[in-house]
């Protein structure tokens, strides 16, 4: 057995909006890094904590995480559209694994993942079926949130599934941290904005219109696009807790202090929040080997990566 862990932000502007040559330069040498770690450590199954952002879960049904059994990259911002290589018989022993632990995981024999789940994959490996791959999907855009105690204790029966392997197990948290990009909230939503969000886009018309309104977000700047900025001191503070090794640290978080202090996307960090959960469970605790954050506006986000074991 041997489990280790890669987090890092995603964005659906990386390559789209460039950040200062300077600060791109240290995310490249981050990226050379974590791809670095993951081969050496050569996994064996790569486990991918994602979020969606209403592309492939809707309001339609919204469970607060999944397993997917197949899973395909529907290919937006950039990403790669394909399948992953799912090894379903592992990913369904996972799933009732953690259902066992009293856990009401969900699956999926068909999920969809966007740039959340792809983008992290193709960045550490180059293509999306380089490794067996099981996505987590864990819900980080659609209210009502579940708590992040019970996200911690999805992530420690994950962990206590991946100590029990006799497989070299990475696993990827994608997501976060502080952003608030232009998404809409289901009580502010308008008539044509809440069909979006129960059943999605109707077609690719739609769907260019709203990649083009995020990607101008990142153009224009948090005050001129009427969103939350990033806040630096929040993301840290958040690192820190997930290096500490003291996973109850999380259950304090709190969603609406959440919205407030660091936007509306920063509920994505859960995926942080299981994975490093599992993490201390599966190996007692946390060793952080390379840490990385930049507030990078050009993404909407503040950025950060940690390869940890």
């Amino acid at each position: 057995m041997s489990v280790k862990l890669i987090a890092l932000s995603h964005s659906p502007l990386l390559g789209i909006n460039d950040p200062k040559p300077e600060v791109d330069e240290a995310l490249q040498e981050a990226f050379a890094k974590a791809r670095e770690a993951a081969a050496e450590f050569d996994p064996d199954v790569v486990l991918v904590f994602t979020p969606d952002h209403f592309n492939g879960f809707f309001y339609k049904l919204m469970p607060p995480f999944c397993v997917g059994l197949t899973a395909e990259s529907m290919g937006d911002y950039k990403t790669t559209a394909g399948p992953f290589d799912v090894p379903e018989d592992l990913a369904a022993e996972l799933a009732q694994f953690v259902i066992d632990k009293d856990i009401d995981m969900a699956i999926s024999r068909e999920m969809v993942l966007d740039h959340g789940g792809a983008q992290p994959v193709e960045i550490l490996f180059g293509e999306l079926t380089a490794k067996p791959v099981i996505p987590i999907f864990v819900n980080g855009v659609a209210r009502p949130f579940t708590s992040m105690k019970r996200i911690r204790l999805m992530g420690e029966a994950v962990g206590e599934w991946a100590k029990a392997q006799d497989k070299k197990v990475l696993m990827i948290a994608s997501g976060g941290l502080s952003h608030d990009p232009p998404l809409p909230q289901w009580a502010t939503a308008t008539d044509a904005q809440k069909d979006f969000m129960l059943h999605g886009h109707p077609d690719q018309a739609d769907r260019d219109a709203r990649e083009a309104r995020v990607i101008a977000a990142g153009k224009e700047g948090a005050a001129n696009a009427g969103i939350i900025d990033i806040n630096p001191d929040w993301d840290k503070q958040f690192m820190d807790d997930c290096l500490s090794g003291e996973p109850t640290r999380f259950d304090a978080y709190n969603a609406d202090q959440m919205d407030e202090e660091a936007g509306h996307s920063s509920h994505e960090v859960r995926t942080w929040v299981a994975a490093f959960s599992a993490l201390v469970a599966a190996n007692g605790g946390v060793n952080g080997e390379f840490t990385f954050y930049a507030p990078i506006p050009e993404f909407v986000a503040g950025f950060g990566l940690i390869v940890a074991s």
